[in-house]
């Protein structure tokens, strides 16, 4: 099934860990509201 990811390989749990590490940074002060997918390009 992974074929089927853009990136062709299943997210680790740094993949999450680094996107909330930067939400929750001085970096990201101005982002609001938004809906973040983490899924290497997967989509249905």
């Amino acid at each position: 099934m992974h074929e089927l990811v853009p990136l062709k390989r299943w997210g680790k749990p740094a993949d999450i860990g680094s996107a909330a590490v930067f939400l929750a940074s001085e970096q990201a002060n101005y982002i609001t509201g938004q809906q973040i997918s983490v899924s290497g390009g997967f989509g249905v």
